[in-house]
């Protein structure tokens, strides 16, 4: 796996609709920008050489800078693959739709639940939004959300941006009823 950089965002909420917010809410997001495994091979029929050879690589590089910068105790996360004008979006999910990436971030943050995901195909800059939820629990409403990032020189045509999101709580100042009431 060939890394070209590594970015490392931190977001801190202080006020949310005029009020503070005690605790600030932190939100991080750490993004791998690597060479696509698949680059130049035209359309390959089997992904499972370069799963192996890069997806549980990934997910160890990721999950403990991610959850490192986030500093407080992760209670949502969510992940991304944004795959370069050469690649196809496959190539983004097949790195990181798999038990080798996406457990390396469930045991760090402690997580039970699916990482929820987008995945997209675009040039260097784009913005894209990772989803959230909650670890362990994916129906609480409160931390349903979603966190903008922005590389500006990735991903290269040849590269995928690969990314995790996490959250030290819910968005600030929710106050959506439980799910349970409307059952």
């Amino acid at each position: 796996m060939n890394v070209r950089k590594i970015v490392t965002y931190v977001d801190e909420v202080l006020t949310e609709g005029g009020r503070p917010v005690d605790p600030p809410a932190r939100t991080a997001v750490v993004v791998a920008v690597i060479d696509n495994p698949w680059a130049g091979q035209g359309f390959v029929e089997d992904l499972a050489p370069g799963i192996d050879a890069t997806a549980s690589d990934l997910g160890k590089l990721l999950a403990p800078r991610v959850v490192a910068a986030l500093g407080v105790p992760v209670e949502a996360y969510g992940k991304a693959a944004i795959v370069g004008l050469d690649g196809e979006i496959e190539h983004g999910s097949a790195l990181i739709h798999t038990l080798k990436f996406g457990d390396h971030f469930r045991k760090a943050a402690e997580a039970t639940t699916l990482l929820p995901a987008v995945e997209k195909r675009a040039g260097a800059g784009t913005v894209f939004d990772i989803p959230l939820k909650h670890i362990t629990d994916a129906t609480i409403r409160s931390h349903h959300q979603s966190i903008e990032v922005r590389v500006a020189d990735a991903p290269h045509a040849h590269e995928i941006a690969i990314g995790l999101a996490a959250a030290g709580q819910g968005r600030p100042q929710s106050r959506l009823a439980p799910l349970s009431t409307e059952q």
